[in-house]
């Protein structure tokens, strides 16, 4: 059992001088010599590749067919007109999925500020170039936005239903774009061999560098939760595969489209998803065979199958 007390920080300081909507500076001490790197270490990649934020996920464009197209009057090919789309920082207030449309007639440039969308999307800044209508010629688009984390590449998502003539894209769903650290001497009494962990935070204004702090620091915590409890190592792991369906579907480290489309539909741990059969599974929106034949390996890796019988399911 532990007993001596370890020095921990008390507070986290702001700097709203040096800070805006974008960046933000965060000072913790004082900690004990190491901590500071480590704490730093693991909110700083819990930053950059866990926090959620909305991207383009699919967009057709009248008469494209695919990427290598070209758009009469659009001065920007196909391609860098999507790379644009994803450069426009997006916050969906509800849902986990929605759509937006832009419909401009030119001549005259195209930005951010012509994407229309419901309530439940905002478009952080509208001032984001787009493309350019030399001519007087109609764009229409139609765009899907989604919520996730991380980076989802477009192959990943080549077989979910989304409609005739949608390109998929690669999402980049971090509203992070980048993330700091440094340590500095820290002193408590008189002793001066204690840390200071100042930390930066640059975000694309789709949620503020505080928010991207605490929702790091909760990932962090809830990831750490387990260890310590009181329970005998080897408890979960006594009851064989059985043991495991308590767990979340995140431990499957499924493509990030596959598990929302199994969150959707109230899939949340692997007792549910057992439960299910591989025909029902084909049945549910976004998800393809080649997704199910994903969840199905995943599954063989964890010594369980789609419809095994399972007490309490």
């Amino acid at each position: 059992m532990r007993t001596l007390e370890i020095v921990k920080p008390q507070s986290v300081e702001f700097d709203r001088k040096a800070s805006t909507t974008t960046y933000g500076v965060f000072t913790a001490q004082p900690f004990e010599r190491g901590w500071g790197v480590t704490v730093g270490n693991a909110l700083r990649r819990i930053l950059l590749s866990s926090i959620e934020g909305a991207a383009v996920t699919a967009v057709r464009i009248n008469g494209v067919a695919h990427e290598l197209d070209s758009v009469p009057g659009l001065v920007e090919d196909v391609t860098d007109f999507i790379l644009n789309l994803k450069r426009v920082p997006l916050r969906l207030h509800s849902g986990v999925k929605t759509t937006a449309t832009i419909s401009v007639t030119g001549p005259g440039t195209i930005t951010a500020a012509d994407i229309k969308a419901g309530s439940e999307l905002e478009v952080v800044d509208q001032s984001v170039y787009l493309g350019q209508l030399s001519e007087k010629t109609k764009l229409e688009a139609e765009l899907i936005i989604e919520r996730g984390r991380g980076w989802v590449p477009s192959e990943e998502r080549r077989d979910e239903e989304r409609g005739i003539g949608f390109i998929p894209v690669d999402a980049s769903f971090s509203p992070v774009r980048k993330a700091n650290f440094r340590i500095e001497p820290a002193r408590v009494g008189q002793a001066t061999d204690y840390e200071k962990l100042i930390l930066e935070i640059w975000t694309n204004g789709a949620i503020t560098p505080h928010d991207a702090l605490v929702e790091a620091a909760q990932l962090l915590s809830e990831h750490l939760a387990i260890f310590g409890t009181q329970a005998p190592l080897g408890t979960a792991a006594a009851g064989g595969a059985a043991g495991k369906l308590g767990q979340g579907i995140e431990v499957l480290e499924l493509a990030k489209a596959t598990e929302t489309a199994l969150r959707n539909a109230g899939i949340l741990t692997l007792r549910d998803l057992v439960a299910r059969t591989e025909d029902e599974l084909l049945e549910l929106p976004r998800l393809g065979k080649t997704a199910v034949s994903a969840i199905k390996k995943a599954l063989d890796r964890e010594g369980l199958a789609l419809g095994m019988p399972v007490s309490g399911a």
